[in-house]
């Protein structure tokens, strides 16, 4: 089995190098399925149903997201239907939406880093409570670790290791080159990257994000306008019947919308 992931999708731009790149990645690299992370998709804030709607309509599977899983309301009631979008797993309890999902004889599982970040519960616990109560035939199991810190992340990862058959880092936007397969045969990769502006700053335009860090004063940041897209993603390849990775590998493009 052939997973391809993306990192975090930045506004309309990224929207649209997904339409462009993904349906020939798919046959050309025999993907069997897809899993996004859609949490910056709406102006680089966020996620609405009809951009959920477009990202499925164009070959995606699965979308996660992140702690900005809430900035568009509208989403809220979306992630309580049938669509397999998956906000993170250790938010607390009762709020809208699911931690993880079945999809093609898969379970995708979302989670959420704490150090840098809000006081969520932890994922170590939350996805051991998963993992203990998932049927055995679930196999192949794919984590979104959506976390700022590189070490909480990669001790996620070998915490995970032979748990699970990848644990994919996002939130960063920054591509990073440790994508490996670990040795109890979990493949795992720090951050995957994005699907954005080349000319940004991990996706913003680059003036207004400078003049935030001169001034400290408080502003809206905007998807760069640039029309030259990095695609980062990686494409994992997974023994169905024991769920252990036999590689991962680095699929990156550059896309002129």
């Amino acid at each position: 089995m052939k997973i391809l992931a993306t990192g975090d999708i930045i506004g309309k731009p990224g929207r649209d190098a997904v339409k462009m790149a993904l349906p020939n990645l798919k046959r050309s690299l025999d993907v069997d399925l897809v899993v996004v992370n859609g949490e910056n998709t709406a102006g680089g804030i966020g996620i609405t149903p009809i951009i959920a709607d477009e990202l499925f309509a164009c070959g995606v599977d699965v979308i996660t997201s992140g702690n900005h899983i809430w900035a568009q309301k509208e989403i809220c009631e979306y992630l309580d239907g049938p669509q397999p979008i998956i906000r993170p797993l250790n938010y607390p309890p009762d709020v809208p939406g699911r931690g993880y999902v079945m999809q093609g004889g898969v379970v995708v599982v979302n989670l959420i880093g704490r150090t840098y970040m809000n006081a969520y519960d932890c994922p170590f616990r939350a996805i051991d409570k998963l993992l203990e109560g998932l049927s055995r035939e679930a196999k192949v199991v794919i984590v979104d670790f959506h976390a700022e810190a590189t070490s909480e992340k990669v001790a996620l990862g070998r915490y995970l290791d032979g748990r699970v058959s990848a644990v994919l880092g996002t939130h960063t936007h920054v591509a990073t080159a440790d994508a490996q397969v670990l040795p109890r045969g979990s493949a795992y990769v720090t951050d995957i990257g994005m699907v954005g502006p080349k000319d940004s700053v991990i996706g913003d335009d680059v003036q207004g994000v400078i003049e935030r860090f001169l001034t400290q004063i408080p502003r809206r940041l905007v998807v760069a306008a640039d029309k030259r897209i990095v695609f980062n993603s990686v494409l994992v390849d997974i023994d169905e019947t024991t769920g252990r990775a036999r590689k991962i590998e680095r699929i990156y493009r550059e896309v002129d919308i």
